[in-house]
């Protein structure tokens, strides 16, 4: 039986056994043929998709895929975070130069984000060589405590302290000029006195005629 070299056999959906003229089985992708897929291979293949799918919308949209309860806990994260740095800003904005860099607590979200909770701004009063600038430094502290829309209670301890401090300030302005007027005043009757020891001991100079 002589077979030619161009003889193939049909083996299945993808392959063909070409005969080559010393009758050896070559087999080689029939790449003219498109195999039909399984109803099986179908559905994998679908799902696959759809987990590619779900994956790059979980990149794009985090919050796509939380539960009601988890979105709504996200958004009050969020409008959180908002307040807080706001907060914080408002008081580095009052400061002055006396206020610091923020720092913030932290709550990760379940979307996975991590969201400010809390914060602080410290605020460092400056030396003062007279009472004039105690005062002015006070009412500075207070500015800063207070300039947030909302102060909280450390807020309003702080802008306490400063107002005891601007109190303690003004106390001994007060008592530094009425040392100073008495001062003045001393000094004046102090003249004064002088002056007419003065005109009396000329007086007692004076020759009377006989």
């Amino acid at each position: 039986m002589q077979i030619g070299s161009s003889a193939s056999y049909d083996i299945g959906f993808n392959y063909t056994i070409p005969l080559n003229d010393k009758e050896v089985l070559v087999v080689e992708e029939d790449k003219t043929r498109v195999r039909q897929k399984s109803d099986t291979e179908k559905v994998q293949d679908a799902q696959k998709k759809e987990l590619n799918k779900e994956e790059t919308d979980k990149k794009t949209n985090p919050t796509q895929k939380l539960s009601v309860e988890e979105q709504q806990l996200v958004v009050k994260l969020q409008e959180r975070d908002t307040e807080v740095r706001g907060h914080e800003a408002a008081h580095q904005a009052a400061g002055g130069g006396m206020t610091g860099g923020a720092s913030y607590a932290y709550q990760q979200g379940p979307d996975g984000q991590a969201y400010a909770i809390g914060g602080e701004v410290s605020i460092s009063t400056k030396g003062a060589s007279t009472p004039q600038e105690a005062i002015a430094n006070a009412r500075q502290v207070i500015a800063a405590a207070m300039a947030p829309g909302s102060p909280s209670g450390q807020d309003f301890a702080v802008a306490s302290s400063a107002r005891m401090m601007q109190i303690k300030a003004e106390q001994q302005l007060t008592k530094e000029k009425s040392q100073e007027l008495l001062g003045q005043e001393t000094y004046k009757n102090a003249a004064q006195d002088e002056d007419k020891d003065v005109k009396q001991d000329e007086t007692s100079l004076i020759d009377v005629p006989a």
